[in-house]
């Protein structure tokens, strides 16, 4: 019985770090706008896949703003739309580089230029693949994911509890640069949450002006444990 006690132990504590091992944790980073995404958020977000033991990244999406792009109208004094490009794109390394496996969910800023190729009457076989023009051949660019029962959209249908409670499911999303936190539905045997995990732009860029008069935006990511648990992690500014 002596040698029996301690092997149990042993064995449950293996049990218990292969449980821990195999659960995923996702990392949810926000809108990036890139070339106009804070220098500081790049650190912020490793950092926070190093203290909660992430093993996936998913970007909300928007990684680059296309503000020359724009069906709105761009500051005649900012970058011309193929040098705006160029500077995304160089940005764009440092974040691959640390996360160089990731999902993507598109954003409106993301399609932008797609959205231009059919206005203008160009078939999709002419464009070329996000991932080869932003130059991160093992990014997985879709428009929806789900991971252990919880979509990730980049989330222009509203706030991401409405969303969840539509679907019926946990929903983690951005798009909505002010907004960073969770909220949960709960009923007898059933609850759902919806996570907006903020974004990371520098709200003093030419690009942002649009929201000068708005509340600041949430410069945050957020993680997701196990498809269970949600956690909103704001950035010390």
């Amino acid at each position: 019985m002596a040698d029996f006690r301690p092997r149990i132990k042993g064995n449950a504590k293996q049990a218990f770090f292969n449980i821990v091992k195999k659960e995923t944790r996702v990392l949810a980073i926000g809108d990036l706008h890139e070339p106009f995404c804070l220098d500081s958020y790049l650190n912020h977000c490793v950092q926070t896949y190093k203290n909660y033991n992430c093993n996936k990244v998913v970007f909300i999406g928007d990684l680059i703003d296309n503000h020359a792009s724009s069906y709105h109208e761009s500051d005649p004094d900012g970058y011309g739309a193929g040098e705006e490009l160029e500077f995304a794109i160089h940005k764009l390394k440092k974040w691959y580089k640390e996360f160089t496996k990731a999902d993507i969910t598109i954003g409106n800023h993301d399609r932008l230029i797609r959205r231009k190729a059919f206005t203008g009457g160009i078939p999709k076989a002419w464009i070329k693949d996000y991932s080869e023009v932003l130059k991160t051949p093992q990014w997985n660019f879709t428009d929806r994911l789900v991971i252990d029962g919880v979509q990730y959209i980049h989330g222009e249908s509203g706030k991401a509890i409405k969303k969840a409670k539509d679907d019926m499911m946990s929903t983690v999303q951005g798009h909505r640069h002010t907004e960073l936190g969770i909220e949960y539905a709960v009923g007898v045997n059933f609850k759902i949450f919806g996570l907006s995990v903020g974004c990371g732009i520098n709200h003093e860029t030419y690009a942002m002006a649009y929201g000068k008069n708005f509340k600041k935006p949430a410069i945050g990511c957020g993680v997701v444990f196990g498809g269970q648990i949600g956690l909103p992690v704001p950035m010390h500014l």
